[in-house]
């Protein structure tokens, strides 16, 4: 099997032109992204063709459990199809069919050459039931209708506030005033994850606003674990800030693995710009690896 690994922000995926080809894909992102015993990365993207769209995407993490959306993903499979020329050359649009439904992404830089790039990450979602989130009446606080904030939750004798939106997959955010390196996310984010609060489990981000345009966050990634960038994350922390007063339309996500762009007019979609690069490209043999006992 043929791949690409590329980055983003250092959130890192292994790239498969999958076409119609037929695998135990689960299987095979948990082998293929062990960090000893695979290549190593936080996901397996799946390049596909669509019938609705450019080019088709799916997302597995590196446990086997697949991601409704990915925005780094996202960006990274455009930056491989503009590179290999798979991609009309000339165009300054390119759709992608996803789980969440079709994202359209923009170049930003010169023709047939995939510098920075724009995706459309679609609406937020701020009900409980679609995001989902089992809330219970009387917690939290409404901003804007339906946006729950300052849920109190209580894990591993830590009380936190939470705000909830979807970005098309679940996101829990904690704004906290002080430094977030001395924050114990390798401890709370699994705790987090498998609350049973969320009944798909949930992406966690502990965010700290820095200025209007400026927000430092850590993120816990659902099948993945911490993770150097997080799109779809740096997007969920924008709008829950923008709600709650904190920053502007436009703000600067500052993620361990480097910086993203996010913007919102809270009226239409959520737009994530950010930079993708390709680390390497190798053969991998797919048989024996997969049919090992890979470790959890």
């Amino acid at each position: 099997m043929n791949f690409t690994k590329l980055q983003s922000v250092g959130n890192d995926f292994i790239l498969v032109e999958a076409g119609s080809r037929q695998c135990d894909w689960p299987q095979v992102a948990k082998a293929i992204c062990h960090c000893h015993l695979g290549v190593g990365a936080d996901g397996l993207l799946l390049l596909l063709p669509s019938s609705v769209a450019d080019f088709g995407m799916r997302l597995l993490n590196s446990d086997g459990s697949e991601a409704e959306a990915c925005g780094n993903g996202l960006r990274c499979l455009v930056k491989y199809v503009i590179d290999k020329g798979l991609a009309d050359t000339g165009a300054r649009e390119i759709t992608v069919e996803t789980i969440a439904g079709i994202r359209k992404a923009r170049l930003i830089g010169k023709k047939g050459k995939a510098g920075k790039i724009q995706v459309g990450m679609g609406q937020p979602e701020f009900d409980a039931s679609n995001i989902p989130v089992a809330i219970e009446p009387g917690k939290g606080d409404l901003v804007d209708i339906t946006f729950v904030t300052n849920y109190p939750v209580t894990v591993e004798g830590e009380k936190l506030s939470l705000s909830f939106v979807s970005m098309g997959n679940p996101h829990a955010i904690y704004f906290r005033e002080s430094p977030l390196s001395d924050f114990p996310l390798s401890r709370l984010g699994p705790a987090i994850e498998k609350h049973k609060l969320f009944p798909n489990r949930v992406n966690f981000e502990v965010a700290r606003v820095i200025g209007r345009r400026e927000i430092d966050v850590r993120v816990w990634e659902r099948g993945v674990g911490e993770t150097l960038g997080c799109g779809s994350g740096s997007c969920a922390v924008a709008v829950c800030a923008q709600l709650l007063g904190y920053v502007d339309n436009k703000v600067n996500i500052r993620l361990p693995g480097g910086i993203l762009e996010v913007e919102w007019d809270r009226v239409g979609e959520v737009l994530l710009s950010g930079p993708a690069g390709v680390v390497f490209t190798g053969e991998w043999d797919v048989g024996g690896k997969v049919n090992k006992q890979i470790p959890d």
